[in-house]
This record gives C-alpha cells, structure tokens and sequence, in this order.
C-alpha cells in the first residue's frame, strides 16, 4: 500500500490483476492485508501512538479544540521535544510561560509584554580577560602621563649610583628626584636593591643612626618637588581643582601612624596625610585620596607646582591635622611616628604614584629610557674614565673649551660644576695636563659650554677631554 505522492494511498496490483470474477488466493490477499496494515500502522493515528519520520505540512495551519492550558513540558495543546521554529509571528492569547517565568500580556505601552513578577538579578562572574582591545570607554584615568611623580620607582641614580649619603641640613639628593633633609642629621639615605616589593627592583633606603627626637622647630623629611608644568591640569587654587590620589610601598621598622604633605611653592598651603605601618618589617601597599586645593597659589610653569614629602622626625610647628587643607606649611600630621626618634630605625619606600581621579591604579611603568630622560630635564651627569669628551680646543695655552648638547632640554638654564675636577685631563693631541678648575663659557637649556683651565697647552689646536677616575666629569644641574 504505498504513497503516491499525491495524498492518497493506491493498493499494490503487482503480479495480480484483480477483474470481475477473478479468484483471488489466499496469498495474494495476505499479502494485500498485510500491505494495508503496514501502511496505516505508519500512518499518523487519532491517538498519536504513532511518530511521524519527516515534516508535516499544512496548507492552513493548525486549529486545536483542546482548551487546556499549558504550566509544564508536558502539557497543552502542542507538545514538542525537539522545539519549534515559526518563521513569522507568535500570537499568544494569555501568557507566554518561560522557563518557569510567566510573560503576561499586561502592557504598559502599545505592543509591550511586560514579566508577571520582577524577576531575580544575578550579578554574572566575568572574571579576567586574557587579552583584548580596550575601545570606547569612558572614565580611565590614564591618558599618557599619569604619574605625575619621576622616577617614582627609583631607578635612577646618576649621582650616587648606589652608594649612601649623608641625611643633614643640606638638601641632599638620594636618587634622581628625591632629596633627604634633616636638622637632626642623624641618618643615611640611600637607592637598595636588598629588599623590594614585589615588581620592583629598587627602593629608597632610610636609615637612623642614633636616634633623637625633634624639637618643636626641627624638620626631617624625604621630599620630591613636581615641576608646575607637570601639574598644571590639577587646577588648584580654583572652584574645579582636581581630585588626586597617592600610592606608594612602604616597609619600616617602627609600627604606627606615620605622616607626610602635599604642599605648594610659597609654603603656605599644605595637606597633611596618614598612613598606617601594621607590621613592622613587612612591605605594605597605601593610597591616600586627597581633593584637590581651591585656595592658595599653585604654579603652572617650570618652578615649584607641588611638593610631595614624607616626615622622618618633625616638631609640633609644622605639624598640622590630618585630612586637611590649611594655610600653613606642614610636614606631617600631629601625633604621628617621628622615625627619627628610634635608634636604627629604617624606612624603604617605592612605586610611588600621583594620579589625577580618586582610585589609585596599577603603578605607571615606563621605560627605562623614558625615566632617565625625564630626570635629565633636571640634572645630567658625565663622568668616569669611560668617557672622552669631543668637541672642544684649547683657547689659549691655559685654557680648553668643551661645548656639548643636551640630550633633553632641560628645565633651566644649568649651573654646570666639576666632579673631582684634579682628575680631569686636557689632552691638546700632543700633550696631556691636568685641570685647575672650570668656568662656564656658555650655556643654554640645550647646551652647555665649558671652560677647563689647566696646565701648559699649546694654543687654538683641536683636542679632547679625558676624566682620569671612576668619579671625575662634569655636572648639570637644573634642579627646582
């Protein structure tokens, strides 16, 4: 009993023709039985016993008598466990039940459906991306330089290149941007490779010798000045002064509340801020969130535009309240640590960060010729017996000139001084002496020109100078 193809079944005649008075055998009509059986057996029945094994078409759809209401997989009037596709649209009566959830046909505006009840939000756990690009977003606070503070992980240190120095009443600088001052005079300063924080490969070292304790009018202090060019967008001193925030590592010996400021040029706005050591000996990350001054006078040019320090033994004068603008010049906060006060104190500290916004952010790594030239702009150094200085001729027969460009601009125009300067030879290409003392011959931002007075030279030839020790050379300092 097969299928024409055309929506109707045709009985098998294959082998018997059936005519009028024909005899049809037992086996033909078992047979033919047989053939009908199968065909309704596969057949779509009433009862819906049977699966159908391809698409059913219907030329003008489907109408269901069946008033049942469907709340589970299992009921209603069209079940299906493979799913539904309608290629145009769904209209339904009532509600539309979800997963458990009902849709209901209350609306709030023209063709809307609105959920029966509110659903339950669940924050979705996104985790880390493992690369991606960052597009079209707004509030990163990143926007080229957002470390407003050089050298702020303390790799720089053309000056000492490791070794210690005196803290005393003399501003004394450490590594490259950050100077020690102390009316104590009773500690070491110096960059250390021999404990650091995770990501770091330097810190700054301070370290108390026999400890004293400050009077009322005595400062101690770690300090770095951030040229007013490099903090003009801060705004400070007016109504839309800009919010930043500190962060640095610390590890000290001495447990407690410590202090430091924010403070301006003229000394006579400050911020003191805290920052609590809970373990000694241990390497703890702070941030401190300071809103920007709206009083006060704050430069935006190549002078002072802030002053960022760290108190290491202050007196109650220039101590003020925590958390506070005030219009005075304060180190510290009242009733803080003065490391200076225990003997053998020490204080590391790096990855120190000031950023515009009130979050602190991932530490700004830059390269490390970036960090050089930065602290370039400020001072320069040329010395060792690796060095032979080009570019210059004897004047006259005591005297040689050396002119050199800068590799940066720098901040001023340079004081330029001589580094063991008993060590530094004059070499006129047949004779070699040594020098008596420098003077400048000319300097610009961009270059410097030196005088080497020296011994007997033969005059107006071309020559070279040579430092003769691991310290000999010149300097240029355009320090704020």
């Amino acid at each position: 009993m097969s299928y024409n193809g055309s929506g109707t079944f045709q009985i098998n005649t294959t082998g018997q023709p059936v005519v009028t008075g024909t005899v049809i055998s037992s086996t033909a009509f078992n047979a033919l039985t047989a053939d009908l059986a199968t065909g309704l057996s596969t057949a779509i029945t009433k009862d819906g016993q049977t699966a159908t094994t391809a698409r059913i078409p219907f030329a003008a759809g489907i109408n269901s008598s069946l008033a049942t209401d469907s709340s589970s997989t299992s009921t209603g009037s069209i079940i299906t466990a493979g799913g539904v596709g309608i290629a145009k649209s769904l209209y339904v009566g009532t509600n539309l039940n979800y997963g458990g959830v009902t849709l209901t046909n209350a609306v709030t505006g023209t063709g809307k459906m609105v959920l029966d009840t509110s659903p339950t939000l669940v924050t979705p756990a996104l985790g880390t991306p493992a690369s991606g690009v960052l597009t079209n977003c707004t509030g990163v606070q990143y926007t080229g330089f957002k470390n407003r503070i050089i050298n702020g992980a303390m790799v720089i240190d053309q000056r000492n290149a490791g070794a210690g120095v005196t803290v005393n009443t003399s501003p004394t600088f450490v590594t490259d941007r950050w100077n020690v001052y102390s009316d104590l005079a009773n500690a070491t300063a110096s960059q250390n490779q021999a404990t650091t924080p995770v990501g770091f490969s330097y810190v700054l070292k301070y370290l108390v010798g026999t400890g004293a304790s400050p009077t009322s009018g005595q400062i101690s202090r770690i300090l770095q000045t951030i040229e007013g060019y490099n903090v003009a967008d801060l705004m400070w001193g007016g109504a839309n002064a800009v919010t930043v925030t500190l962060s640095f590592w610390v590890n000290c010996s001495v447990t407690g509340t410590h202090s430091g400021s924010l403070a301006n040029y003229t000394a006579n706005r400050s911020y003191p801020f805290t920052f609590t050591v809970s373990s000694a000996n241990t390497w703890e990350y702070k941030s401190i969130t300071i809103a920007g001054d709206q009083s006060g006078t704050w430069l935006n040019t190549n002078g002072i535009g802030l002053k960022v320090q760290f108190n290491t033994g202050t007196g109650s004068t220039y101590l003020g309240t925590t958390g506070a603008w005030a219009g005075a010049n304060y180190f510290g906060a009242t009733g803080s640590v003065q490391l200076a006060a225990t003997t053998g104190a020490t204080l590391y500290i790096t990855g120190v960060q000031l950023e515009k916004g009130s979050t602190a952010t991932s530490f700004d790594y830059r390269p490390y010729g970036t960090e050089l030239a930065l602290c370039q702009r400020y001072y320069i150094k040329y010395s060792g017996n690796a060095y032979r200085f080009y570019g210059g001729r004897t004047e006259s027969t005591a005297s040689f000139v050396w002119s050199c460009p800068l590799p940066v601009e720098m901040r001023t125009v340079p004081t330029v001084s001589a580094i063991d300067v008993t060590n530094i030879l004059v070499n006129d290409g047949s004779v070699q002496v040594a020098c008596t003392s420098i003077s400048t011959a000319y300097s610009s931002i961009r270059q410097i020109t030196q005088a080497f007075n020296c011994g007997t030279v033969t005059s107006l030839r071309y020559g070279f100078i040579v430092p003769n020790s691991a310290t000999a050379g010149v300097e240029a300092s355009a320090e704020l």
